[in-house]
């Protein structure tokens, strides 16, 4: 495997660099953070900058390119920023609709996507019991003879949920019992009646907010499904390992805006008359984090390599996700650590980081269910 750069991933970089120094200064990201949620001026630039289309088909005004080409810009994104930043959501939510949505469906998003960069879909899978369990959703679809059909349920940790315009919820085909794994998807506008959501607090990445959608007795037309019948879920998954991907690489460019700062503050931060890091347990701390990050990155970046060759990732793909979001908390965690008192303050980002980098342990998939899917993977892998 090589891993090195092109000419082209290396221009890349410099350029969104770029982009994060004008756009995205620190200020800026810190009031995206305070109003949950990033500015028109912002989303736009990224798109003219041409990042928005990479990856989609070049038919749509896209850029099609590898996958290790497009894990490097979400963590040099995120590296640069020091934060949370949404826009790989928007590409993979784009991914669904352009995959498995008709052509009027696809022309809606792209639309309004190429008009103001943001992506105007959330998607509404999760339920308040049936999370991992996804099998266990009660939410469902009544299909009325009429060429209407009405939703009936309530979703939770639907990011954006509350901005933008239009929601891709999947629901059962009549029946909510857990043995019932028809399920289908509808695109709808987030104002049709019986539709109502109510936000969601949490701790960290606030500049991506999510909340709660109530579908109460929800009439749209038949012509509103995307993609097969029954088939909705195992639509969904399709872009299940590539989404791994991305958390993971979201996690390790914010796991490196830490560990830059702590090193930094290490070399400045003068206690007992010299610098902090010319002690022992300091450089210890340093030592092992930067072997975090480098492991993290073979990781994330080989399984990125065998996805670019069709090599199969179920397996690489959990466990990318499993290890790189859980370690990428320890490297901020010992970030603040370094800072002292400063770091647990929001003066310094590296309280921000961590929180952020929590937060992607439950995203794309929970450490213990990465576990499940890597166990079950292992063990047929060494039967063989």
């Amino acid at each position: 495997m090589d891993f090195s750069r092109t000419e082209e991933q290396e221009l890349l970089i410099e350029s969104a660099r770029e982009w994060v120094a004008r756009y995205l200064p620190d200020d800026v990201l810190r009031k995206a953070y305070a109003d949950h949620g990033f500015s028109d001026e912002v989303y736009k630039s990224y798109l003219d900058a041409g990042f928005g289309f990479m990856g989609l088909p070049e038919d749509l005004g896209g850029t099609e390119c590898d996958v290790q080409t497009l894990v490097t810009l979400v963590e040099e994104t995120c590296r640069a920023a020091g934060g949370s930043l949404p826009f790989f959501l928007n590409t993979l939510t784009l991914w669904d609709i352009v995959e498995f949505g008709n052509k009027e469906q696809v022309k809606l998003v792209m639309d309004i996507y190429q008009e103001t960069g943001r992506c105007p879909i959330s998607i509404a899978i999760s339920e308040p019991g049936a999370g991992s369990d996804n099998g266990s959703m009660t939410s469902t679809i009544k299909r009325l003879g009429n060429g209407k059909v009405v939703i009936n349920g309530q979703k939770t940790w639907v990011t954006n949920g509350e901005i933008n315009p239009y929601v891709l919820v999947i629901a059962k085909e009549e029946d909510p019992s857990p043995s019932n794994r028809s399920m289908t998807m509808f695109l709808l506008s987030k104002d049709t009646p019986g539709l109502k959501t109510a936000s969601l607090s949490k701790i960290g990445q606030t500049s991506v907010p999510f909340c709660e959608m109530y579908f109460d007795n929800v009439e749209v037309d038949e012509s509103a499904q995307v993609g097969e019948t029954g088939k909705g879920f195992t639509n969904l998954m399709k872009n299940f390992e590539i989404e791994r991907l991305f958390v993971a690489a979201h996690s390790l460019g914010m796991a490196q805006a830490a560990m830059e700062d702590a090193a930094k503050y290490a070399g400045e931060r003068i206690a007992f008359g010299k610098p902090i890091g010319d002690f022992q347990q300091i450089q210890q701390m340093l030592t092992d984090m930067e072997i975090k990050l480098q492991t993290m990155r073979h990781l994330l970046y080989s399984t990125a390599w065998k996805m670019d060759n069709n090599i199969p990732v179920r397996l690489d793909s959990a466990l990318v996700k499993r290890y790189v979001c859980k370690t990428s908390t320890e490297v901020a965690s010992d970030a603040m650590q370094i800072f002292g008192g400063l770091g647990y303050t929001t003066d310094s980002r590296t309280s921000r980081l961590w929180q952020d980098c929590r937060g992607n342990q439950y995203a794309g998939g929970t450490d213990q269910i990465m576990v499940h899917i890597s166990g079950r993977q292992i063990i047929k892998k060494y039967a063989k």
